[in-house]
């Protein structure tokens, strides 16, 4: 009877924040969300600068909605990306627990209520998914972010969301699959991931044709 009890109270808090979530999940405007997006993109690309930006807009983002777990997976990358930024090792590594922790929170916050497109037209399931094994996988090996970085990008590409997400989303999605298997050394798969961007003609194609090029034969 307890664990009953404890079950049903478990049941009614999800509810409870999947409702939450729903009724605030147009607090964040597309221009809001555009502007901390484009920080995050220039920081992929290794500016400093634009990390703590990315950094700083996110966790502005997330004081009017703290259970979008979009916005809760966009601060925890942009926060480990900051641990790029400093050579205290201490930093780096409270930088990248800080992070990976988000991320933790949210994929928990995941519920067949996010399958629903988002700002970007990208159902939350996916967007934190991808947002996620980028992340995982960018990390050192030792905090053991691989196999739930491969899991989670199996669910990517096996889910029915992917097919009607918008084509450069399924690119990102591709050459992830592709860089993962590289590096996993299963050539074929990776050959076969890189040839879906080229065939769907996707944004990614011409990066897709010059990996594609670079594996051995």
């Amino acid at each position: 009877m307890v664990h009953l009890s404890f079950t049903r109270r478990l049941r009614h808090l999800l509810l409870a924040a999947t409702v939450a979530w729903a009724s605030h999940a147009m607090a964040t405007t597309p221009a809001q969300f555009d502007g901390a997006l484009a920080q995050f993109q220039q920081a992929r690309t290794g500016d400093a600068a634009a990390i703590g930006s990315s950094a700083q807009a996110f966790a502005a983002l997330l004081k009017a909605e703290p259970i979008n777990p979009v916005l809760i997976a966009y601060a925890g990358a942009s926060t480990a990306m900051q641990a790029t930024t400093t050579w205290l090792p201490w930093s780096k590594m409270a930088y990248a627990e800080d992070g990976l922790a988000l991320l933790d929170k949210a994929l928990t916050l995941l519920t067949p209520a996010h399958n629903a497109p988002l700002l970007r037209g990208l159902p939350a399931t996916l967007e934190v998914r991808l947002v996620a094994v980028n992340t995982f996988l960018a990390v050192p090996g030792f905090m053991n972010r691989g196999a739930r970085a491969a899991k989670l990008l199996d669910e990517m590409l096996a889910s029915p969301l992917l097919a009607s997400a918008p084509l450069g989303f399924r690119g990102e999605v591709w050459l992830t699959a592709a860089h993962l298997a590289t590096q996993e050394h299963r050539l074929q798969d990776a050959r076969k991931y890189l040839g879906e961007v080229i065939k769907a003609n996707a944004p990614q194609a011409e990066a897709a044709r010059a990996q594609l090029k670079a594996i051995p034969s």
